[in-house]
């Protein structure tokens, strides 16, 4: 299917696009280098605690799990978006199998 028929088809609802939430979360968080961003704000955590800053480290370390939790929560709403929108990145995700189509 073309990505063209694909983008009126689920416009038309007439398809169900189906995203592996696991594999778009791998994908979203090595693309987006998740772990570069997540373990400098898990070592400010750290050193924050350890000079006595503990409610501010504790803060910082609840950010960054929380941005790793977005950022995996919302992993296969950004691939069935882009999808739609950019015909390489459709034949990416299909290649893949992160997208199916039912």
């Amino acid at each position: 299917m073309t990505h063209a028929e694909f983008v009126a088809a689920y416009r038309d609802g007439t398809l169900r696009a189906a995203v592996d939430r696991d594999a778009a979360a791998r994908m979203v968080s090595a693309r987006l280098m998740l772990p570069v961003v997540l373990l400098p704000l898990f070592g400010i955590a750290v050193a924050l605690a350890l000079v006595g800053r503990y409610v501010v480290g504790a803060l910082v370390f609840g950010a960054a799990l929380g941005l790793r939790y977005l950022v995996r929560r919302t992993a296969h709403g950004f691939v069935l978006q882009r999808a739609l929108a950019d015909e390489r990145f459709y034949d990416e995700a299909l290649a893949a199998g992160l997208l199916r189509l039912k």
